[in-house]
């Protein structure tokens, strides 16, 4: 894996749609048994170490299911399900970072992470004038 895979849209991808490590691991856990159906428990048992309960689980598949990333059944289980052929693109270069560039992956997504807080913050500073 080359920097120049960590594309503007690439990174884009990552600020929208994976908030935290943590998130990442859920994705890539999805991507691992693409066929399968997983309950809240079911992936939060799977992530080893465990570092999610179900709360935090339901709360980033919110987000997958927000981005096209995942489908959910009528029973609340989710399967990885990307809309299109472009975030199953995104989703496949994560895992490729995560297994070959772990600590650049992890510095990208905590940066855009800081980069999202510190322009929220920006926005409710007073200009002068």
């Amino acid at each position: 894996m080359e920097d120049a895979q960590f594309s503007d849209d690439f990174c884009r991808f990552l600020q929208t749609s994976v908030p935290s490590v943590d998130a990442a691991e859920l994705l890539l856990l999805l991507l691992r048994d693409e066929a399968r159906w997983w309950s809240a428990a079911e992936a939060a048992a799977g992530l080893k170490p465990a570092s999610l309960g179900e709360a935090d689980v339901a709360r980033y598949v919110e987000t997958f299911l927000a981005r096209g990333l995942v489908a959910q059944g009528p029973d609340k289980r989710v399967q990885y399900h990307p809309e299109n052929a472009e975030l199953d693109r995104y989703v496949r270069t994560l895992a490729q970072a995560y297994s070959e560039r772990p600590v650049t992956l992890i510095r990208v997504i905590y940066a855009l992470r800081d980069s999202k807080i510190r322009s929220f913050a920006d926005a409710f500073k007073l200009r002068k004038g």
